[in-house]
C-alpha cells in the first residue's frame, strides 16, 4: 500500500495546497507586471520570504490567505469546529510569524504591504486594491493592508 492510501480525504486536500504561486498571488503579479512592476518573487535573503519584492521601491507585497493567516472579521475565516486546538495554534503560530517577519522586514527599511485573499475575489475589490497598491508601490508609506 501506498501512503495515500492511508491518507485521510482531509489530509489529502490540505497537502495539496500550495504555499507558493497561488491563484491569487498569480492575478496580483500579473497585473503588477502589465502595469510595468518588475519584480523578484520569494527573495530568500528576506525574512518570510516575501510574494513579491520590488527592490527599486524598497517594497515588498504579501499575498495572505485569509483562513490560513487568520483573517479575523472576513467572511472566508472561520474557526474550524473539529480539531479545533490544533487549528488555533496553527493559525496563531502563522499569525505570530508573520508578524516577525513584517517587524523584520520594517527594521531593515522595506516598506511591507499586505494584500488580503478577500480583496481579490471580487473584481470592483481587486480594481480598487490594485490602484492603492499602485500609490503606495509610488509613495513612501511603510505598512499598509488592502482589506
Amino acid at each position: 500500500m501506498t501512503h495515500d492510501e492511508y491518507s485521510s480525504p482531509r489530509s489529502r486536500i490540505m497537502s495539496s495546497i500550495k504555499s507558493k504561486n497561488t491563484k491569487p498571488e498569480l492575478i496580483v503579479r500579473q497585473r503588477l507586471h502589465a502595469l510595468g512592476f518588475r519584480y523578484i518573487l520569494h527573495d530568500k535573503r528576506l525574512p518570510g520570504k516575501p510574494d513579491i519584492v520590488l527592490p527599486r521601491y524598497k517594497a515588498v507585497i504579501q499575498i495572505q490567505g485569509c483562513f490560513w493567516h487568520g483573517h479575523d472579521s472576513c467572511y472566508l475565516f472561520k474557526w474550524p469546529k473539529s480539531r479545533s486546538e490544533f487549528w488555533y495554534e496553527k493559525i496563531n503560530k502563522n499569525i505570530a510569524r508573520d508578524q516577525a517577519n513584517q517587524k523584520k522586514l520594517l527594521e531593515l527599511g522595506w516598506r511591507v504591504l499586505i494584500w488580503w485573499e478577500c480583496n481579490i475575489r471580487s473584481s470592483h475589490d481587486f480594481e480598487l486594491g490594485l490602484m492603492k497598491t499602485v500609490d503606495w508601490i509610488k509613495g513612501n508609506q511603510s505598512y499598509m493592508e488592502i482589506r
